[in-house]
């Protein structure tokens, strides 16, 4: 890349990320749950145009920022076509009975008290055995979410639940992307790399949830005035509930679990649940298409609406109409405009060499391996915020701080760990970056909603850095007499 003939200082750097922070934090107040809408997309933009205007100063050349912008858009790609995927998921799905037999069998079993134990436990395990916390978070949590608005417990306590056993999960199973990208990075192997993650996530998964279990109990007053058998009634009423429907996510998380690409595996549930509808919906599928046409006339445009479109069922129960809705693949049409807006703004502070700018500065502040591993996770932090995606979050500090860690005779799972402690759980809780769009779509609550009750996505970087700090378990590399005395 051909940069001017100097790149910026930090005060130069900082300036559209100071914009960009304090006119988000003005659209919080001014717009509340409406930011998505509009406002934030376009604050990026402005920040972006900030960014490129400040590089002329020092010769920055437009091809270089349109090459940031590109390689950060690329980058984004399958998480868009992803998101449109789950979108028609969640259509289908809901159509096809499938997240009501979830939602009406879930009544049965759980109740208020244990609701956010056991939402994060299951979301813990669906997400360890898939290696994906968006496809649990799009099928099990939507279900879990909709269970817990329905035992009247906060939409933002349920949301932080689900997400919180979602990415551990995705951050412990050795099938998930992000799993294998950070030893990758870092320069160690898969599974020394998830023996040592170890260390640090089940002592914050335990504080997680142990958490959890406290503040069920103040949960349960709240929802003891819920009357479930209301609910589970207009469930049955309108839908045939069986468990037969239950075939469909089975062969999902079966497809995933076999290590099938992520958008095969989600374009499969989505044409069997629309079969599924077919078989099981019929009576939905006539309410959908207004019983206009032939039967096959009602079927393919049902279909296709529940998969594109905004679908509401109604029931005659306030409670479960609210929980019965999707928007499909337009619905998502929102956030995609969004993490574009952000890959802009990420991708021209990359092309301007700001971001590099600020890292290096954080890099030099590290001399303790305290302080080292404080400045990775700080950056991983950075990058979330910034470039918009966990992946950048990981990959970017991971080249950053690899050979620092080499000279420092740190072992490289020392690094691993720190970018899936700090990159990985923290992505979810920026409301522009990837992730944090998505699962705020998805679950349709504010990320800021959630964020307060996602215990194990706070903590996870804060347990990593007091680990540093007390020196637990920093594995230091071993010189070549040693290893071969071993052997």
């Amino acid at each position: 890349m051909e940069h001017a003939k100097r790149g910026p200082n930090l005060f130069e750097a900082l300036i559209p990320i100071i914009f960009l922070i304090f006119f988000l934090g003005l659209n919080v107040m001014l717009f509340g749950s409406s930011t998505l809408d509009g406002s934030n997309q376009v604050i990026l933009i402005f920040s972006a145009a900030l960014a490129a205007s400040i590089s002329q100063l020092y010769g920055v050349k437009w091809r270089d920022l349109q090459g940031g912008i590109l390689r950060n858009i690329n980058s984004a790609m399958p998480s868009i076509l992803i998101l449109l995927l789950i979108g028609a998921l969640s259509g289908t799905w809901m159509v096809s009975g499938i997240v009501p037999a979830m939602i009406y069998y879930g009544l049965k079993i759980l109740n208020p008290t244990i609701i956010l134990f056991a939402s994060c436990v299951i979301c813990a395990l669906v997400s360890l055995a898939t290696g994906s916390s968006w496809t649990t978070i799009a099928t099990v949590g939507i279900a879990l979410m909709g269970i817990g608005k329905a035992l009247g417990v906060s939409e933002g306590m349920i949301a932080g639940a689900i997400i919180s056993g979602a990415y551990f999960g995705d951050k412990m199973s050795p099938l998930s992307d992000t799993t294998n990208l950070a030893p990758a990075m870092a320069g160690t192997d898969l599974f020394t790399h998830i023996r040592y993650m170890t260390i640090t996530t089940v002592p914050t998964l335990t504080i997680t949830l142990i958490i959890y279990i406290l503040m069920g109990f103040g949960v349960v007053h709240k929802g003891a005035n819920i009357d479930v058998s209301q609910i589970t009634s207009a469930i049955e009423s309108s839908f045939n509930v069986t468990p037969i429907l239950f075939v469909v996510p089975a062969l999902v998380i079966f497809l995933i679990v076999k290590r099938a690409p992520a958008i095969p595996a989600l374009l499969a549930g989505i044409i069997l649940a629309a079969i599924f509808t077919v078989i099981f919906q019929p009576n939905i599928l006539d309410s959908i298409a207004s019983g206009e046409g032939s039967k096959f006339a009602t079927i393919y445009k049902a279909t296709l609406i529940s998969i594109y479109g905004s679908v509401s069922v109604v029931t005659g129960n306030i409670t479960v109409d609210e929980l019965l809705s999707t928007g499909g693949m337009a619905g998502m049409l929102g956030t995609i405009w969004l993490i574009l807006s952000a890959m802009i703004f990420g991708g021209i502070m990359d092309g301007a060499g700001m971001l590099k700018k600020i890292t290096d500065i954080i890099i030099k502040m590290a001399r303790s391996t305290g302080s080292l591993i404080t400045s990775t996770a700080v950056s991983c932090v950075f990058f979330n915020i910034t470039a918009s995606d966990q992946y950048l979050a990981i990959v970017v500090p991971g080249k950053m701080f690899q050979k620092i860690y080499q000279d420092r005779k740190l072992a490289p799972q020392n690094l691993s760990r720190t970018l899936e402690d700090s990159g990985t759980v923290t992505s979810v809780l920026v409301p522009w970056n990837t992730c944090g769009a998505t699962q705020s779509r998805v679950l349709m609550v504010d990320t800021l909603t959630y964020l307060p009750y996602c215990f194990f996505n706070i903590i996870s970087p804060f347990m990593t850095i007091f680990f540093a700090y007390a020196g637990i378990k920093i594995a230091k590399l071993k010189s070549k007499n040693e290893t071969d005395d071993q052997e």
